[in-house]
């Protein structure tokens, strides 16, 4: 009788297999190709290889994860908690786990040799400050024995002498650090006033630093910008991927979590704010600041990354009619929804327009501002949704296209996220049908003096969006894919990079000199760009057809896919309409511009006056 085989699923990476019992996960992860760091040689004295197992049904993968499927915490494992620190809840040192039945493995950032690089930073743009909040120095008047009146009406007084500040409210949670204020001011006292109304914040004497922090929550990354609110200047930038990827690598995947584990919506709700907390923490320790000192947050997202950080149930979104909870514009108490900055400081989050159209397409239209412009003008954010705005200063419409992370690296046999090793840029020559690449981490192509010796440290190990576009692109312009998406068979006499597979044919686009396994391009990584592309396109012609207009005068493209893809490539593969190529460019981070013009101009726009 055959060995008893167990399932095994590694997220957020998406590689899979099957192994004998009790085969230690640091080892099925290597054999799969999985990015654990370790460089203890799997003895759990380094602590890098930690892992969470995900708990729940999984009818994709047909897996029920548990964590009783792994083995129980061992003596190694108990060690390494007194000789360092304790593993945190739910972790487990993967070289020391073994495998008992089927698994989802969770591997953290932090837990990667190949970290993601998310390219959300934050661009330059001209923003007219216009703050919610903003501070007030005021010397007030000590205590007088013949005048009953409260300190707290001293310093109502002082600030309508000094600044005409008149009908502030004071919250409660303030009185017991007023007089201890006062007193280490020496009635010196600098106050931060919300939306001109209310009293949130104070400290002892003169102080003219105040912090806020623009965040964009997409489906797949998250990215928060370190503002000084008076300077509008961007102080400090931090990203992540965003930790809701176990549970779905899509959006509809997530509400469909949701929809069979009750408990789903609230887990991802306590991700999502965890993994914020901890970017405030990091863009804080940039600039040597306390997360006290962030006083203000503007927020971005989609409606179903809005729901579920709200704390709001996204299953009404999983279906047609797709009915949001609220469009408005929320404006809280960040600790009201578990956000760890200043006690009293507040949490806008930008409206959302339609169903699946949401505060991050809001975002974005703020940023560029498509109804002042003359011409008709295509906004597209490209991500795991792609979120598409077209008009003019006549009328806008807007959708959302489903367009899945395949543009992103994932569904590709090679493909991977955007970090070091990934290739990044591919030219094949037409007549020889030879390739040549970039990847990130390196500046020269992969035909130059010196490539071997650069990527020798990291290695060549996939295939991230940006490449995986330019590489189908590339095969249909030399010729090896059809028009009809097929890969020709019959170029197998030409070159040996066309490889058979089974009943398909393959493009190696890279081979190791070490036999490591090649990096090529099959026919179903192909089927599944055609798939995306159909799904963005469908949305551009959706809106064209509304608006009736067959002609789009201007495209910006936006996102992090948006900012790094090549123009003539998307064009090539008909992701966007045709278009003259000098009106096509990038608008960078054009969400989180917008959530940084919301945060600096607290009237800024018409979106923010609904």
């Amino acid at each position: 009788m055959s060995e008893k085989q167990v399932k095994v699923v590694f997220t957020p990476s998406g590689r899979r297999g099957s192994f004998p019992l009790n085969t230690p996960l640091l080892h099925a992860a290597r054999v799969l190709g999985v990015d654990i760091d370790s460089v203890c040689g799997g003895r759990g004295l380094c602590g890098r290889c930690q892992i969470i197992c995900t708990d729940g049904a999984f009818p994709k993968h047909e897996i029920i994860s548990k964590s009783s499927h792994l083995s129980p915490v061992c003596a190694t494992e108990i060690k390494y908690g007194e000789r360092k620190v304790p593993l945190a809840n739910g972790r487990r040192l993967s070289c020391h786990t073994l495998l008992l039945d089927d698994v989802v493995i969770d591997v953290p950032p932090e837990s990667q040799v190949h970290r993601q690089i998310v390219r959300k930073d934050a661009e330059y743009r001209d923003i007219k400050l216009d703050p919610a909040t903003r501070l007030y120095y005021v010397q007030v008047e000590e205590p007088d024995m013949h005048v009953p009146k409260g300190d707290v009406q001293r310093l109502m007084d002082a600030l309508e002498t000094e600044w005409q500040l008149s009908g502030l409210s004071f919250e409660v949670r303030l009185l017991k650090t007023l007089q201890p204020a006062l007193r280490e001011g020496q009635r010196g006292i600098t106050v931060a006033v919300h939306r001109g109304s209310q009293i949130i914040a104070l400290w002892a004497g003169f102080r003219d630093k105040a912090y806020g922090v623009a965040v964009d929550v997409g489906s797949t990354t998250v990215a928060a910008h370190l503002c000084d609110l008076f300077s509008g200047e961007v102080l400090a930038n931090s990203s992540l991927m965003n930790p809701q990827i176990r549970f779905g690598e899509d959006l509809m995947s997530r509400v469909s979590y949701v929809m069979m584990h009750p408990e789903g919506a609230e887990q991802m709700t306590q991700v999502i704010r965890d993994a914020l907390n901890s970017l405030f923490v990091d863009v804080a320790q940039i600039i040597g600041a306390s997360i006290e000192d962030i006083v203000e947050i503007s927020l971005v997202a989609n409606p179903i990354m809005h729901h579920i950080l709200l704390g709001i149930d996204p299953i009404e979104l999983g279906g047609a009619p797709f009915a949001l909870t609220t469009d408005a514009p929320v404006n809280v108490r960040a600790t009201e929804v578990g956000l760890s900055i200043n006690p009293g400081g507040r949490l806008y989050v930008l409206p959302c327009i339609a169903g699946h159209v949401g505060a991050d397409t809001a975002g974005m239209i703020l940023s560029e501002e498509p109804q002042a412009q003359d011409r008709m003008t295509l906004l597209v954010d490209v991500g795991t949704n792609a979120e598409i705005v077209l008009g003019n200063r006549q009328r806008l419409m807007s959708c959302s296209s489903p367009t899945g992370p395949a543009f992103e690296g994932a569904q590709i046999s090679c493909g991977q996220r955007a970090a070091t090793g990934a290739i990044e840029r591919v030219r094949i020559d037409a007549d020889t049908l030879e390739p040549r690449f970039k990847v990130i981490g390196c500046e020269l192509w992969s035909d130059q003096e010196g490539f071997t010796d650069a990527v020798r440290d990291f290695g060549i190990t996939g295939i991230c969006g940006s490449g995986i576009i330019e590489v189908v692109a590339e095969m249909y312009l030399a010729g090896i894919v059809t028009v009809d998406g097929i890969v020709d068979g019959g170029l197998a006499s030409r070159t040996a990079r066309i490889i058979s597979n089974d009943r398909t044919w393959s493009y190696s686009l890279f081979t190791s000199e070490g036999g490591e396994e090649p990096i090529v391009v099959t026919q179903n990584d192909i089927r599944q760009i055609q798939l995306a592309k159909a799904a963005l396109y469908a949305g551009v012609k959706l809106l064209m057809d509304h608006m009736g207009v067959d002609k789009i005068e201007r495209i910006r493209l936006a996102g992090a896919f948006g900012s790094h893809i090549n123009v003539q490539h998307a064009m090539v593969l008909g992701l966007i309409p045709d278009c003259p190529l000098e009106e096509v460019s990038s608008a960078g981070n054009a969400a989180g511009t917008g959530a940084r013009i919301a945060l600096l101009n607290v009237n800024h726009g018409m979106l923010l006056r609904r």
